[in-house]
């Protein structure tokens, strides 16, 4: 074997360097020193084809290769004879590289080791190391027989001088016990090895076969066919009286262990535990629980070595075993278990008082970490979970008895706490102590099974052990119990001195320790949450909490550690769906009536805590800790719709700005610091905590914005401006924020942004301006290295990757309720001239800067003309999705007639006749943008050109225009006036309504009969059919007292036609477009702009009747209201352009709820809703449709809701835009038809249901935007392709059947409602 490794270490050093005959004698005595340092490998290894492996591989798997002298002798001989040939070729090359012949690093070195490997010098080199390794072997090879002989002196040398002090080291796997040769043995000499161990023979020979033993390797050992033999000799040699002996059987174990495989050492694993389990059970053994353990003593000594080497095998075997047979696996897990389960028989007298084994490996393992390696793969914890099941259910029992026992130990402790403290104090002691008390070794164990168990119900196999029986309970202990035990440790265990444990790195007192495992429960999903998710589990969380609400008695060590670490784990539960709905409707929804839930325990302890009316904790200096801790539980719950909903009613957020406006108040009135050092600290560290708690409470406040309404409910707290400057700092403090921080602070600037007054907010807090300074600085002065090696074919990419995130951010703030703030009545700055460092800081900028580019000092002042101006059009885009945003946009800033002049000015110059366009990225772009805001229609009624060249031909196939009117072929064929022939069913409909005597519940059966109409022939719904059903059936329910929600005055119409010009400029803007889409539908004659000019000044003067005056800043409350009539246009071309029986039916529609949800106008500063909502400019639409859809969105389409939050984008602000423009350029005429007709007929309600129904619709393409990381864009510039309200109907009713009454009763709250 020595021979084979001096042969292998020449081959491979054979390839690195050249040597002389003088340097014979030094290579010997290095190259000597490196095989002893690589010893240990090369003797484990089971074969010498495996040696030469792992001699050939040194390089790669020592880290102490190059510091070897044989190495750097090596390498320094290298440098002196092949470096000169080197260095001449790395100077021929340099010049030729100048020259263009050789280029790249990477060839470079390829080059100069080809040259150096073919030179002479390198020939020459190699020759001469043969020669010189194989006399250097040879010599090797006949010192072989000397230097086995002369260890074998040293060994028998060493035997005779070790000491008593053998076990010093404290390590029974420190190192082997052979010293520095290899010995081979045939089966034969591992034979007579064999007998020479049997316990029989005499101690001299048994210790001389041990001595040989040692010094063969491991594997061949295990291999021979005596080893089942040689095992049971060792076994019972363990036992040996001499320490000396069975130490040399110890280590040869370790050795064992460490160089063998896994399907070998388990028999040596085996061996071990059979031993120990011989020795537990013999009449030898004698330790007991209750006469406490002397580490020191050096039986005990011994003992705890086996021990030790068996939960370090046990510990490292995962890491292999699953490359071998399960059986192999099987036997270890076995073995170890028969041991641990061991115990006397109970009639036994020591029985009760047994230091088991398991206490043992509770003082080297305390927390259990050889079950939780066990345990981690499915591979391994099948097999111990079912040899428990099976055979070792006792080892659950006595884990699950320590716990109790432990339990009640702390209960019988609680008047007296003085014995309680010192066994606490006993345990952070920092004294070294080699004895532990009975007591110690029992919460020792009790440790050991606290962390056990809680691994244990972790997963599904291991709950499947419950319920266990335990011999002094009648009742048996299920999984539930065994939680609520952890739960009840947490407030039931002694508390341990801060102080104390904070020089500790491991905390074992139960609190932590229980802590742990509860986190771990909270951060599983499926079976682990299951367990944890029940009414008896929250209930003994909220024992003391419930306790301190009653007012009664607390037995408690450390109050506010003890809530703390409860705030802590029902934070962590309500921050997952299942746990969330657990807290809020109970473990059976059915049987929340019957005792209020969890929600409702902690947020009326939360107001206690808020309002210091909790006397226990009066006084504390944890007090604003517990009271944020408690306020995060709370916010976990209202940041969702659902929680928001059940904690409403207790008006948290009143508490909160309460005690923020306390705060602020008190932190205004802290001294200035005088010169004393004392009082200049105490006072600096009172503001602190002061401006802490302020921060804490702000951000509570803030976290209402991530819901419609409760962004509502912010409004009227009067914090606004504080949270949105507390939210602005915090972001701009944070360098880096984490994705989830990310996403969560993207979701509440986006509902921000749906909201006049948080839109002016973000403004004021300087948001913007960093926005938008942010995006100049990404997209004017990107990165000077980042070249384009390959241009991108059309379609470009219209926003470089670095501009993305701001891009996105722009469209979720740019709604129309923002927009209209920001820019209403604001003027384009159109400068002569620009300066490069002159950097936007408002949208006005960018719109200025980016997409009116009406000036050469405008495209003169940009670095990236194109690509900036790109960024600005698609910008645009999104932007005039929004109707009454392109109605601004066009009337203001005349964005069409800008870019029609563009257009105009990008044709090629010509002698002969006008120039063709030219087709580039921004005439694309600007041509996409023209089509899209001067055509009107859905998906089938319009056609929006492509940004990209036709396949086939490469050519642009859409044709540019420069001039309006839009080409003809961006409409769809255009529709013939629609026939609606009138069927059975419909003619149902048409009788019921027509008849003066309608029979009792005749609403009830007409909604029936035209549900079946819409599921059969919805094509009948339409035209003047349409008219009279709405036109009869509104005006039959506006008859009615109970159907009637508003009251109005009589209002009579104008006499006097009413003229274009008497409209604002936005609304003549918005009667053009709405004429000539009827135009093209066929539904209006020529003079139509005058009759729904007619319509709209009536409804403005008619809804005048029924608005207040309000005093506010915001530009959308100093006028008429701050948008286009779509709900009355889309009337109007119901109707056919009937002016008279348009205006009669939105009067008598203005009677009924469904007008508040339908026509946004109706409730402009109107008188039937609280002042307070009116003053803060926000629709009911949002604060209850929206808010509701978000929340129907989550329970039923969880994946499209979780894409939403993913985007950083939220549900109520597409569906508010669709809602306002009554889906006009996202639906078909005939669809919005009947999304009209089914909020009318069936009630508001359906709103919420359409819109579920439209997500539904768009699932998929929603997730696949997700990832693309545009849904946004894609909700905002897409039609609804595909989408029929008649297919969805019946899904609409099962949601019918789920909420309605939650909805409707929400929706009638709308004229009280104002917290």
């Amino acid at each position: 074997m020595k021979y084979k490794i001096c042969i292998f270490v020449s081959d491979y050093m054979s390839q690195m360097s050249h040597f002389t005959s003088e340097d014979e004698a030094l290579l010997q005595s290095m190259l000597r020193q490196l095989l002893q340092s690589v010893k240990e490998k090369i003797t484990g290894a089971p074969s010498a084809e495996c040696a030469e492996e792992i001699l050939l591989h040194l390089e790669e798997t020592d880290e102490n290769f190059h510091n070897y002298e044989f190495v750097k002798y090596l390498r320094q001989y290298i440098k002196n004879t092949v470096g000169p040939v080197i260095e001449e070729e790395t100077e021929k090359c340099t010049s030729a590289q100048s020259q263009g012949e050789i280029s790249g690093y990477d060839t470079l070195v390829q080059h100069l080791t080809k040259k150096a490997r073919e030179s002479k010098e390198y020939r020459e080199m190699i020759h001469a190391l043969k020669n010189v390794m194989m006399v250097v072997v040879e010599s090797l090879i006949n010192k072989f027989e000397e230097d086995r002989m002369h260890d074998k002196e040293l060994a028998s040398k060493a035997k005779k001088e070790r000491q008593s002090d053998y076990y010093t080291d404290n390590c029974s796997d420190s190192d082997s016990s052979f010293n520095q040769s290899y010995a081979f043995m045939s089966q034969e000499q591992l034979q007579l090895l064999t007998e020479k161990l049997d316990p029989s023979q005499p101690k001299e020979v048994r210790q001389e076969a041990l001595q040989t033993l040692c010094l063969a390797p491991a594997s061949d050992i295990l291999n021979c066919e005596s080893w089942p033999s040689l095992s049971k000799h060792l076994t019972i040699s363990l036992a040996d009286p001499d320490a000396t002996f069975s130490e040399k059987i110890l280590r040869f174990y370790a050795k064992t262990f460490s160089s063998s495989p896994f399907n070998m050492t388990k028999e040596v694993y085996t061996s071990l535990a059979r031993h120990l389990e011989l020795y537990f059970l013999s009449e030898e053994y004698s330790l007991h629980i209750s006469a406490g353990l002397d580490v020191s003593n050096s039986d005990v000594n011994r003992l705890l070595k086996k021990v030790r080497l068996l939960n370090e095998y046990q510990k490292e075997a995962p890491s292999s075993w699953i490359r071998h047979p399960e059986k192999y696996m099987e036997e270890v897990v076995e073995s170890t278990l028969s041991l641990l389960s061991l115990k006397h028989k109970p009639n036994h007298p020591a029985s009760p008082d047994f230091l088991s084994p398991m206490h043992f490996l509770a003082l080297l393992d305390i927390k259990a970490v050889w079950f939780k390696k066990w345990t981690h793969a499915y591979y391994s914890r099948r097999v111990v979970f079912r040899l428990l099941e099976r055979k070792y259910r006792s080892l659950i029992n006595a884990a699950v008895q320590q716990c109790l026992d432990y339990f009640e130990f702390c209960k019988a402790a609680v008047n007296k706490n003085s014995k309680v403290d010192d066994f606490s104090q006993q345990q952070c002691s920092d004294t070294q102590d080699f004895s532990y008390t009975g007591p110690e070794l029992q919460y020792i164990y009790f440790v050991h099974s606290l962390c056990l168990l809680g691994r244990l119900l972790i997963y599904k196999e291991g709950q499947n052990l419950f319920p266990v029986q335990l011999k002094n309970k009648k009742a048996t202990v299920s999984r539930t119990d065994v939680l609520v035990l952890f739960v009840q440790l947490i407030y039931s265990s002694p508390s341990y001195p801060k102080t104390a444990l904070a020089a500790h790195t491991e905390n074992y007192s139960p609190e932590s320790l229980v802590m742990e495992i509860l986190q771990v429960f909270c951060d599983q999903t499926g079976c682990a949450a299951e367990c944890l998710y029940t009414d008896t589990v929250i209930d003994a969380l909220l024992h003391p909490v419930q306790s301190l609400l009653n007012g009664t008695e607390v037995y408690i060590n450390c109050l506010e550690t003890t809530l703390l670490d409860v705030a802590d784990i029902l934070a962590r539960i309500a921050a997952s769906g299942d746990g969330l709905s657990l807290l809020l409707y109970g473990e059976n929804e059915k049987n929340a009536k019957d005792s209020p839930t969890a929600a409702h325990v902690l947020v009326q302890f939360t107001k206690k805590l808020l309002h210091d009316d909790i006397s226990l904790l009066s006084g504390s200096e944890f007090m604003p800790v517990v009271k944020g801790a408690f306020i995060f539980v709370c916010r976990q719950m209202y940041r969702t719709c659902e929680g928001l909903q059940m904690l409403i009613p207790y008006g948290l957020h009143e508490s909160i700005a309460e005690a923020w406006r306390k705060t602020s108040l008190l932190s205004e009135r802290v001294p200035t610091p005088v010169t004393d050092a004392d009082s200049s600290s105490s006072i600096s560290q009172e503001s602190k905590t002061s401006l802490l708690w302020e921060e804490t409470l702000l951000d509570a406040l803030l976290n209402f914005s991530t819901t419609p309404k409760g962004l509502f409910l912010l409004h009227s707290t009067d914090a606004m401006n504080d949270c949105v400057n507390f939210m602005f700092n915090s972001l701009s403090k944070k360098i880096q924020t984490n994705e989830y921080e990310d996403f969560g602070n993207r979701i509440i600037v986006t509902q921000m942004a749906t909201t006049p007054m948080a839109a002016v907010s973000l403004q004021n807090s300087g948001f913007i301006k960093a926005l938008v300074t942010e995006l100049w600085a990404l997209l004017e002065c990107g990165k000077d290295d980042l070249r384009i090696t390959q241009p991108k074919s059309t379609p470009v990419d219209p926003i470089d990757q670095s501009c993305q995130k701001s891009f996105l951010f722009l469209v979720n703030l740019l709604t129309y309720p923002a927009v209209f703030e920001l820019l209403s009545k604001r003027d384009i700055p159109n400068k002569p001239m620009y300066s490069f460092r002159e950097v936007p800081t408002d949208i006005i900028d960018i719109i200025d800067r980016l997409i009116i580019l009406n000036s050469e000092a405008k495209i003169h002042s940009l670095f990236n003309y194109e690509q900036s101006h790109i960024f600005g059009l698609r910008l645009l885009n999104v932007l005039c999705c929004e109707l009454n945003t392109l109605l601004l946009l066009e009337t203001q800033y005349k964005v069409s007639q800008v870019l029609l002049t563009a257009q105009e000015e990008n044709v090629t110059e010509t002698s002969e006749g006008p120039g063709v366009f030219i087709i580039d990225g921004l005439s694309v772009e600007r041509n996409h943008v023209l089509v899209r805001i001067n055509l009107i229609g859905g998906p089938q009624e319009r056609i929006l050109p492509l940004r990209e060249l036709d396949k086939d031909s490469g050519l642009y196939p859409w044709p540019m225009f420069s001039s309006l009117p839009v080409p003809k072929c961006y409409l769809a064929g255009i529709p013939r006036k629609s026939e609606f022939r009138q069927d059975k069913d419909v003619d149902k409909l048409l009788k019921l309504l027509r008849s003066p005597d309608k029979p009792t519940g005749w609403a009830e059966i007409y909604r029936k009969q035209f549900c079946k109409v819409m599921k059969t022939r919805p094509n009948s719904i339409g035209g003047p059919i349409l008219a009279e059903l709405i036109e009869k059936f509104v005006s039959h329910l506006s008859e009615s007292k109970t159907d009637c929600y508003f009251s109005t005055g009589s209002y009579k119409a104008m006499d006097a036609d009413v003229k274009k010009e008497n409209l604002s400029s936005v609304q003549q803007l918005g009667v053009e477009m709405t004429v000539r889409y009827g135009k093209y539908l066929n539904l209006l004659k020529e003079d139509a702009e005058n009759g729904l000019c007619f319509v709209l000044k009536n409804c403005e003067e008619f809804l005048k009747q029924q608005q207040r005056t309000v005093v506010s800043s915001l530009c959308c409350l100093q006028e008429c209201y701050a948008g286009y009539d779509w709900f009355a246009s889309s009337i109007f071309l119901i109707m056919s352009g009937d002016r008279e029986r348009t205006l009669m039916f939105l009067q008598q529609f203005s009677r009924l709820l469904a007008s508040a949800f339908l026509w946004l106008p109706r409730l402009h500063l109107s008188m039937h809703l609280p002042v307070t909502t009116v003053e803060y400019g926000i629709h009911p639409v949002y604060f209850c449709s929206a808010h509701h859809i978000e929340m129907l969105l989550k329970a039923e389409l969880p994946l499209v809701c979780s894409a939403f939050h993913m985007s950083g984008f939220t549900p109520s602000q597409i569906c508010l835009q669709w809602i306002t423009q009554c889906f006009w350029n996202y639906m078909d005429w005939s669809e919005i038809c009947h999304y009209i007709a089914i909020c009318i007929f069936l009630g508001p309600d359906y709103q919420i249901y359409i819109c579920i129904s439209l997500f539904r619709h768009l699932q998929q393409d929603i997730l696949k935007h997700t990832e693309a990381r545009d849904l946004q864009v894609f909700l905002k510039e897409e039609a609804l392709h595909g989408f029929r309200v008649s297919d969805y109907l019946d899904y609409m009713e099962s949601l019918e059947e789920l909420y309605r009454p939650m909805l409707l009763k929400d929706m009638k709250n709308i004229r009280t409602q104002n917290t």
